[in-house]
């Protein structure tokens, strides 16, 4: 009866365990299969690089679609946004956004480029290009934010940090009359103004093959525990002689 009673005891627990990983492998799995789809379409983008009008970040059919998009209007004389937490070649900094309004069409955020942060943690100045400019670049969903924790963004000098992009939270914050475009646009490096900049989109996140290799794991570790039952359920019982 011990032995069954162990055996009972056991296989619940590699099951359950098993189930777990597996679980885990399958999530990660589909977040390749997510982020490889992802990257396909921006390169079917910015292969073809068909402007389509700036309204197109509006439109609430296409929020998680990738775009190339230009247009003309002027930059809000608003303060900056910052998010914060961004690396770029091993540095921390942060992205500069400011609010773009086009002819004719919602506001928008455009993503300026990257600008380094100071061990002070002094944000840094980001300037105002003046007067009605012609921006061009990638209209993508913002980035992915994680854990949404708290309000996502406080107000700090002339300007707002924030630890995510939530355009109708940041649309409240800075009292628009018009709330910002679901998408913002990701400038042309091309451009003669804002700052380091490319149009990378798993800068900050993982790509699809370290997904796939952490799946590989998972289910490497499911497999495990079940060769692992296996061998303690069919070895002979050792006997104390």
């Amino acid at each position: 009866m011990s032995r069954r009673r162990n055996l009972v005891v056991g296989w619940t627990l590699a099951v359950l365990a098993i189930a777990g990983f597996a679980r885990l492998g399958l999530w990660q799995s589909q977040r390749a299969v997510e982020k490889q789809a992802m990257l396909d379409a921006v390169a079917q983008v910015l292969a073809q690089r068909r402007p389509l009008p700036l309204a197109q970040a509006a439109d609430a059919a296409r929020t998680h679609a990738y775009d190339w998009s230009a247009g003309r209007g002027q930059f809000a004389a608003r303060g900056p946004l910052w998010l914060d937490n961004q690396q770029r070649n091993g540095r921390a900094g942060v992205h500069a956004y400011r609010v773009f309004v086009p002819d004719a069409a919602p506001p928008l955020l455009v993503d300026l480029g990257w600008l380094p942060l100071p061990a002070n943690r002094v944000m840094p100045t980001v300037a105002l290009p003046a007067g009605r400019l012609e921006v061009r670049g990638l209209l993508t969903p913002p980035p992915s934010s994680g854990l949404a924790l708290g309000a996502g963004i406080a107000a700090q000098g002339e300007g707002w940090v924030l630890t995510r992009i939530d355009t109708d939270a940041i649309s409240r914050a800075l009292h628009l009359s018009t709330p910002l475009a679901p998408r913002v646009l990701r400038l042309d490096p091309a451009l003669h103004f804002g700052y380091e900049r490319d149009l990378q989109l798993l800068a900050n996140t993982l790509p699809p093959e370290r997904h796939r290799g952490y799946a590989l794991q998972w289910f490497a570790l499911a497999t495990a525990v079940l060769a692992t039952a296996l061998i303690l359920t069919f070895r002979k019982p050792r006997h104390d002689r």
